[in-house]
């Protein structure tokens, strides 16, 4: 699971989506800025267990259909010897410290202005709408849609 894990943690991208979101905010980013997301801090490691984990929470039973490798549940599952329910559960308690851990940030930020670590955490609310219920990301056409949809067509009136 460890070495697993280590891997997914970086094919998920999220820190380069992070890194990409800095691009464009004007001054309040800097050379430092960069090296302080590049270094690993806890809010981009926790964001990144939110992201895999609650990706591979609803999606893994659609992939291993696809006949795609082993996901962190799979993983675990063998590891420890748990049913997959009970994988889920643990999963889901991971997720829920993760994000204390991102929340914990941005309730005593140091390193980095706040506009950064709002990206950050920003992009862990995407994740978590995108994985909430299914696979938003695979499966755009359906939740994800509707999503939009609310936002920029038909916006609830001021």
């Amino acid at each position: 699971m460890e070495e697993y894990m280590a891997v997914a943690m970086v094919t998920s991208a999220y820190a380069m989506l992070a890194a990409t979101s800095l691009v464009g905010m004007g001054s309040v980013v800097t050379k430092d800025s960069f090296e302080w997301l590049f270094s690993g801090p806890k809010i981009v490691k926790a964001s990144e267990i939110i992201c895999r984990l609650a990706d591979d929470i609803v999606s893994h039973k659609s992939e291993q259909k696809r006949g795609h490798v082993a996901s962190s549940i799979e993983c675990y599952m063998k590891q420890h010897g748990t049913t997959e329910q009970e994988t889920v559960h643990e999963f889901r308690k991971q997720v829920s410290h993760a994000w204390k851990d991102v929340n914990e940030e941005c309730l005593f930020p140091t390193a980095v202005p706040m506009p950064i670590l709002t990206r950050i955490l920003n992009l862990a609310r995407v994740i978590d709408v995108l994985y909430k219920d299914e696979d938003g990301y695979t499966n755009a056409g359906t939740a994800l849609k509707d999503f939009v949809s609310s936002l920029l067509i038909d916006p609830v009136p001021m």
